[in-house]
């Protein structure tokens, strides 16, 4: 649900657009971007390449929104900009919003968009590109606050508490275990490595010989477990990886390692790894993702002491949003030329 009193509606001045759908006639076309919680996306791009006759409401408060929140939300609008997935579209959003022409997602992929309805419907699904790997800064981020508590230490120091309280432990000569080999996972190997870790990698289709090319050990699911001191997911959202850390993963553990997840937050399963955390039974989780997001109030993760969370932040960065912004104004100006770009097929 966003209240209007979150939302930004802005029209933006320049010549008179045309698409294809209206054959050249004049139109208002009424844009709506999804979940701008940083309220950034009027500042990032130049939307007068628009023309005048384009009606832009942003939302911007961070909430979870049910499919009915969404249609409510989307009703009446024929371009739908959404950031990530924040936003699910499945097939009952969709078919709830009879104006919808033109959705576009952030980035070249979107597992919540369901790509059938959107082809069944004539809906025109595009991308953008992105900048760089964010998410591995925070990956490293998470472990580095996890073992030398460095935000933890300079929020006491700014409080006026005593000085030196953490014995960390340092990232050199420990085990890092990927989960994932793919562009993000090799990118994480390579990061560990400069750390001084040794590197082991696993996923269902990874190879030796994929592990050679890339500098890391190969190791069995069962092996990366038990001899990591940090394991690091770095894997797509899909049956196969929906709960794959579970009980018998976290349970082969070293008490004391870590697990890092930047990529989704069901990857592992949630009850099997409070409990994991709440037992002692290993040291502790740095999560950028949840299962739910945002994460509710009154979420248990909020008030582990072996916990570091972050708000989903792996892929919000400046160079990110300065490609994404940019790239929608594009998507929408193709599309209301007849000629869209960056289309992102079923």
């Amino acid at each position: 649900m966003c209240p209007l009193r979150y939302c930004v509606k802005r029209s933006v001045s320049g010549g008179t657009p045309k698409t294809g759908l209206t054959k050249g006639l004049e139109m208002t076309v009424r844009v709506a971007i999804l979940d701008d919680y940083q309220n950034v996306a009027l500042k990032l791009a130049d939307w007068s390449k628009l023309g005048k006759d384009v009606e832009i409401k942003v939302f911007t408060e961070a909430v979870r929104r049910t499919p009915e929140d969404t249609i409510r939300d989307c009703k009446g609008f024929q371009v739908v900009s959404m950031m990530r997935e924040r936003t699910p579209f499945p097939r009952q959003v969709i078919e709830g919003l009879p104006d919808l022409k033109l959705l576009i997602t952030t980035g070249a992929r979107n597992a919540s968009i369901d790509m059938a309805a959107c082809a069944e419907r004539g809906i025109v699904v595009c991308g953008t590109s992105s900048f760089g790997n964010p998410t591995t800064g925070i990956a490293f981020g998470l472990m580095l606050e996890l073992t030398r508590r460095i935000g933890w230490e300079n929020a006491r120091m700014k409080a006026g508490e005593r000085w030196q309280v953490t014995l960390g432990a340092d990232l050199e000569g420990a085990t890092l275990g990927v989960l994932g080999l793919g562009k993000l996972g090799t990118r994480a190997a390579g990061v560990g490595k400069a750390f001084g870790m040794k590197v082991i990698a696993w996923s269902q289709n990874l190879t030796p010989e994929k592990c050679k090319e890339a500098g890391v050990e190969y190791a069995s699911k069962e092996d990366l477990f038990r001899n990591a001191d940090f394991v690091t997911i770095h894997l797509q959202l899909s049956d196969r990886t929906r709960g794959l850390v579970g009980t018998t993963e976290l349970g082969l553990m070293k008490k004391s390692a870590y697990i890092v997840n930047t990529s989704r937050g069901p990857i592992i399963d949630e009850k099997a790894l409070l409990a994991a955390l709440n037992e002692g039974r290993i040291a502790g989780a740095g999560l950028d993702v949840f299962d739910v997001e945002p994460l509710p109030v009154d979420h248990p993760l909020r008030h582990m002491d072996n916990v570091v969370i972050t708000p989903h932040l792996g892929y919000v960065s400046q160079q990110n949003y300065r490609g994404y912004f940019p790239d929608i104004v594009d998507d929408i100006r193709g599309w209301m030329d007849g000629k869209p770009v960056r289309v992102i097929a079923k």
